[in-house]
């Protein structure tokens, strides 16, 4: 007879009683990453989206800090790599939170001092996030074989969307300052876990004198995508994928922008005078631009969430990882037709919503599975290049896009969204790219597999 936690467990996915304790653990820890996160996120955008800087909007200065990312994780990503080949991976797990802790309270100090820190900030969250969140799943990836994980990513992930409906709702107890404090302590208790999980694993006869206790001894992360074509097709994917979702959120903060300064016009705050009234306005422009965001995450995170419990697991059993690859496109070719068609403050929310909530679920889960059928190298070095730079690259392909479109052609919304309609069409035909190679590497799997049994 299923025990308790089973049984709660079957309407999100199946999980046998051996492997009830580790997914537990897993979804408690995608909890508390993602909750850190968003709950730094949802006050980062009121900070550059009110003022900017460098004579550039707040929207712009958004897009084009992708740039200073990407450049960033050239260095980056192959110091990953090289730890990764002289560590094991808790001890690489270790020192990834420890300096995310570290530099969390360093922020919190520089913000207490009155250092201007909201340029800084927004890039090092969005550093921080692809790092550690590549990180979880490729630990995962490394647990679990592609049966397991076709069965298991859904549930865990399953955490990541009860984070997300956390984190802005955390966000609205306490100050930009004291988040800081706040999402560190978060990740304190991630690496305990994480500990749990590794001990609970290599208690199993199967894995107790397996590779999984040594360093990774292979190319760097680059080196390992170059080289394999399957790998290189899935960072064409995520990087089409990721330009097409900025060039989406540049159109949803202008909309956010020009929707705030509607409400509160220059003309607001008559009983002031000169830099009063500008810090007034600036400052109320802010705060209407975090409630908006703090709403907007919010239904996004809430709607994946409901996505990541009864929708995922069943998409992936009755389609498949390859046919459901093609989901997410298909929503975001119907989300920017729209706007392009009819546009409007209402519907780009709406329209951004149905994209980031799917993304965030059944998109995020699918990729994550494409990993699967790789070897170590891949899931920890491959991945965490692909999960971070083909990511920001998409994300600075994007500023150079908005930047066109903004400053040389003068298009904005409607006119982004269309172009990403034309992109879209891209993304679809890498999908099947990526699909026919996976369906490859799965057939020489099972043939192996064979071969094995048969000797």
């Amino acid at each position: 007879m299923p025990s308790r936690g089973l049984r709660w467990l079957r309407p999100f996915s199946t999980v046998r009683r051996s492997e009830r304790v580790v997914v537990l653990l897993l979804l408690v820890l995608m909890f508390l990453l993602l909750a850190s996160y968003y709950a730094m996120k949802t006050s980062r955008e009121g900070l550059i989206l009110a003022e900017g800087s460098f004579g550039l909007s707040g929207q712009q200065l958004k897009a084009y800090a992708s740039g200073a990312m990407a450049c960033l994780l050239l260095a980056a990503v192959p110091a990953y790599s090289a730890l990764a080949t002289h560590v094991r991976r808790i001890r690489l797990i270790e020192i990834s939170y420890a300096v995310v802790i570290v530099t969390s309270i360093a922020f919190y100090v520089l913000a207490r001092m009155h250092v201007p820190i909201g340029l800084a900030f927004f890039i090092w969250i969005g550093l921080v996030n692809v790092f550690l969140v590549a990180q979880f799943w490729s630990y995962a990836n490394d647990l679990y074989s592609e049966d397991q994980g076709s069965r298991l990513f859904a549930i865990i992930a399953l955490g990541g969307s009860l984070g997300g409906v956390a984190g802005p709702w955390i966000a609205s107890l306490a100050s930009t300052e004291n988040l800081l404090l706040v999402s560190a302590a978060l990740l304190v208790p991630c690496v305990a876990i994480f500990h749990a999980v590794e001990r609970r694993h290599l208690a199993e006869p199967h894995a107790a004198a397996s590779e999984h206790r040594a360093p990774i001894e292979s190319p760097g992360g680059f080196s390992l995508v170059w080289s394999d074509r399957y790998l290189t097709w899935i960072a064409a994917l995520v990087f089409v994928g990721a330009l097409v979702k900025t060039i989406g959120e540049y159109v949803l903060s202008d909309s956010a922008a020009a929707h705030a300064a509607a409400l509160v016009p220059m003309t607001a705050h008559a009983e002031l005078v000169g830099r009063a009234r500008e810090l007034a306005i600036t400052h109320d422009r802010e705060e209407l631009i975090k409630q908006f965001y703090g709403n907007f995450y919010l239904w996004v995170n809430a709607v994946s969430f409901g996505l990541q419990a009864f929708v995922v697991s069943r998409a992936i059993e009755k389609l498949g990882i390859r046919r459901t690859l093609f989901v997410m496109p298909v929503i975001a070719l119907g989300a920017y037709g729209a706007m392009a068609v009819v546009g409007g403050y209402a519907l780009v929310r709406a329209a951004k919503v149905a994209e980031n909530s799917t993304e965030y679920s059944l998109e995020n889960t699918v990729q994550q599975m494409l990993f699967l059928p790789t070897g170590r190298a891949a899931k920890y070095k491959a991945k965490a290049a692909i999960d971070t730079f083909a990511v920001r690259a998409g994300d600075t392909a994007s500023a150079l896009v908005i930047w066109i479109g903004v400053q040389g052609i003068g298009v904005r919304g409607r006119g982004l969204a269309a172009v990403n309609v034309a992109l879209v069409a891209v993304w679809l035909g890498i999908a099947a790219g990526v699909v026919r190679l996976h369906r490859r590497r799965a057939r020489r799997i099972d043939q192996r597999i064979s071969r094995v049994a048969r000797s």
